[in-house]
């Protein structure tokens, strides 16, 4: 698989979590070769009918890990080896292992509400299902070469979408297929990760609450809002802001003497010294009415200078 040239990050071969799902599942399938007759890993492990949710509850899980032979095992390791770890890479472990397991949860809804047919359901597809899913539409121009078509690359969106349409056709086709594959549990991982990921991508309203704030109402208009970072306009100065800037100008010359040259006495510049103060410590607003003639008075003389 060819992966963008634009990435930040160097993608391991494997992830945690990938590597975890990975060994438990090639676990399982060795006790079901040599310890344990596969039969039984089959009743303690897989959901088999509606009576599992109170004797067996924990089966809607495990029944991920288990898998009806070889070939089943290596098609759906090597899936999530192509695609899990990058994910995982960019959400991280946890994220990624709550996706997968509950695409997985999804897979095992959609078997029990639509097919519910009594035989077991086992497999990690509807979980893999899910991972595509979010792949491509992460990741949606990338390149795949999947068995039977390795000499043809192809987006990894449309391989997707080729996919979830095929298992569509043969779901409908026959709800009870005689190979076992329970293609309605593969569109349930679809269908619940993509529900997921578009609820993740709808912003939260406290999010919205703090990118936004209110404006005072405009007569016969209904209420707004408008973003935060709304640039205020330089019209707003006022002649306030100017004397109060040439004022701190007169301050930072004061620095040095004592006394304001020229026209201004001592006793002016002991109280302009005050107002500054106060001024810094309380906002212009705070300044009276004989403040704010004393800050004009200052500003006319520093313009006559």
């Amino acid at each position: 698989m060819n992966t963008s040239a634009t990435d930040e990050y160097d993608v391991p071969r494997l992830t945690p979590a990938v590597q975890w799902i990975i060994a438990i599942s090639v676990a399982v399938f060795f006790l079901q070769l040599t310890v344990v007759r596969p039969a039984d890993i089959v009743t303690a492990l897989a959901f088999k009918s509606p009576g599992d949710l109170t004797q067996r509850p924990w089966t809607i899980a495990t029944y991920m890990f288990v898998h009806a032979g070889f070939l089943h095992l290596a098609f759906n390791m090597w899936t999530l080896w192509l695609f899990g770890p990058r994910l995982e890479q960019a959400w991280g472990q946890r994220s990624f292992s709550f996706y997968y397991l509950l695409c997985g949860l999804g897979g095992w809804l959609a078997d029990l509400l639509i097919v519910h047919n009594g035989s077991p359901l086992l497999g990690a597809s509807a979980a893999i299902f899910g991972v595509m899913l979010a792949y491509a539409m992460r990741w949606p121009d990338d390149e795949v070469r999947v068995f039977p078509f390795v000499f043809i690359a192809m987006k990894v969106r449309w391989f997707v979408v080729l996919l979830a349409a095929w298992t569509l056709i043969f779901g409908m086709i026959a709800l009870h297929p005689a190979d076992g594959t329970a293609y309605m549990a593969h569109l349930g991982g679809f269908a619940i990760g993509w529900l997921y990921l578009r609820a993740a991508s709808v912003p939260s309203l406290d999010r919205l609450r703090q990118r936004m704030s209110q404006i005072p109402d405009v007569p016969d208009e209904p209420p707004r809002a408008i973003p935060r970072t709304h640039t205020r306009s330089r019209e707003r100065t006022t002649e306030i802001d100017e004397i109060v800037a040439r004022s701190n100008a007169m301050a930072r010359r004061q620095s040095t003497t004592l006394s304001l040259p020229g026209k201004v006495g001592k006793q002016k510049s002991e109280l302009l010294n005050l107002v500054l103060d106060k001024i810094s410590e309380r906002g212009i607003e705070s300044l009276s009415g004989d403040e704010r003639r004393l800050l004009e008075e200052m500003s006319k003389q520093l313009r006559s200078d």
